[in-house]
């Protein structure tokens, strides 16, 4: 029987924190037969968030660490692009976040939409 109701319900949480820390919609999915809190950025990138092995816990205070993936989609499967597990949500993203651009994945844009945008600081991408 399909979950994501009751996977959002139990999520309440997590689901409005990443909303708040991504400024884009989230929503429990079922991914590859385990249910997940996914974030769908742009340039084809995800990311899955779960609190157990196998998904989502049917307990969201069972107390196990969150495991957060930045994700690719490519024509052919995904690729994971980055991975981090914490104790909290959003340490495990931050994590994630930090190593996803530490490996190159973070991709500019002229438009300021927050996840896309450089850091004050950052030199132009033609180096100006």
């Amino acid at each position: 029987m399909p979950r994501r109701q009751e996977h959002s319900e139990q999520y309440a949480d997590a689901l409005v924190a990443l909303a708040a820390a991504t400024h884009r919609p989230v929503n429990v999915v079922n991914a590859d037969g385990e249910y997940a809190i996914r974030v769908d950025f742009a340039f084809g990138v995800y990311a899955l968030a779960t609190n157990s092995e196998s998904g989502l816990s049917a307990d969201p205070d069972a107390g196990e660490v969150w495991r957060v993936r930045f994700v690719g989609q490519r024509e052919v499967g995904d690729e994971l692009l980055s991975e981090a597990r914490h104790e909290w949500l959003a340490d495990a993203f931050d994590a994630a976040l930090d190593e996803f651009r530490r490996a190159g994945h973070w991709k500019s844009s002229d438009a300021m939409l927050h996840e896309l945008a450089r850091r004050p600081g950052e030199p132009e991408p033609d180096g100006r």
